[in-house]
């Protein structure tokens, strides 16, 4: 378990992206990958209330959470702003926005709210005053960002601490070995501000697990063709590396570009899916997937 940034939440080091719930995995098969995620030591759901078509994967956890008698030792983390019936960061949007969420996951808390993107049309200051409400109202516990610059960010940080307002915990930004721009402005940020990562994509839509390594091996996955973009010179050498060190290990090659990701500075877990409980077998072995200097170097140099 990982402490989240300056919260009192301790997360396991996958964390389970349930954006493919009600989407390509039904509510049976949902149920039985989360069982499997449970079993296995995992604690940290991620959804939003666009994901699943809308409250779909929301509604999916809620039943599972109330069937398994999971809620108190669950940390749920889900997001508004995004969803075209609920868009953007206004107060009057966040606040309905958390009912229908809390309403949908059958629980009196969230534990981790997440500004789904930067809504520059709102002031900073009204998104988290409403933010803040909601923690004062023990309607959520944490607040986090995804999707903000480093500039947003700060300002936003900034903001809340001359205010006295509740700060953002963690980031969620777009980060794993093939899109290391995160590296350049808001890794510094995120740590002199003490916060948490929790990046997205980061199997990069199914290309680091090695899954696709020509464009004639696309198939029907929806992701299919944006993770064939990275089938480049530079792809070609973060697959051999990971090709490399997963034979040396007797593991997965989504395990290692996990297992890098998850020892990168201020990451505390990276965030992955899975459709089916066969395929969370290769994400649940990072946690415990353990590279050396030299492999994490040569996974670094590949990547660059």
């Amino acid at each position: 378990m990982t402490k989240l940034g300056n919260s009192e939440l301790d997360v396991y080091g996958l964390n389970l992206g349930c954006n493919v719930f009600n989407f390509t995995a039904d509510e049976e098969t949902s149920h039985a990958v989360l069982d499997a995620y449970a079993s296995a030591g995992g604690n940290f759901l991620d959804t939003a209330d666009v994901y699943g078509g809308g409250g779909g994967s929301e509604t999916i956890i809620g039943n599972w959470l109330t069937k398994r008698g999971r809620r108190d030792d669950i940390v749920v983390a889900t997001k508004v702003g995004a969803w075209e019936e609920r868009k953007g960061l206004s107060a009057a949007n966040i606040t309905a926005a958390a009912e229908d969420s809390l309403r949908r996951l059958q629980t009196d808390h969230i534990d981790l709210y997440y500004a789904h993107k930067d809504d520059q049309d709102t002031p900073l200051e009204e998104t988290l005053s409403a933010f803040d409400a909601l923690v004062r109202a023990g309607k959520v516990r944490y607040i986090a960002a995804s999707n903000y610059s480093a500039e947003r960010l700060t300002e936003a940080l900034s903001i809340s601490d001359r205010e006295g307002l509740a700060r953002y915990v963690a980031l969620q930004p777009h980060y794993n070995l093939v899109e290391r721009d995160y590296e350049t402005d808001l890794a510094p940020t995120v740590s002199r501000e003490g916060l948490s990562t929790l990046p997205y994509f980061a199997l990069a839509m199914g290309f680091l697990t090695g899954k696709y390594r020509s464009v004639d091996e696309v198939g029907d996955s929806p992701r299919a063709p944006r993770a064939v973009k990275y089938l480049d010179g530079r792809g070609e050498r973060v697959l051999a590396a990971l090709d490399s060190i997963a034979s040396a290990h007797g593991a997965s090659v989504a395990s290692v570009a996990l297992a890098w990701l998850r020892v990168q500075p201020t990451v505390a877990a990276p965030i992955a899916s899975a459709r089916t409980p066969e395929q969370l077998t290769d994400l649940v072995a990072s946690v415990s997937l353990e590279l050396t200097g030299d492999e994490v170097e040569a996974l670094n140099k590949a990547s660059v």
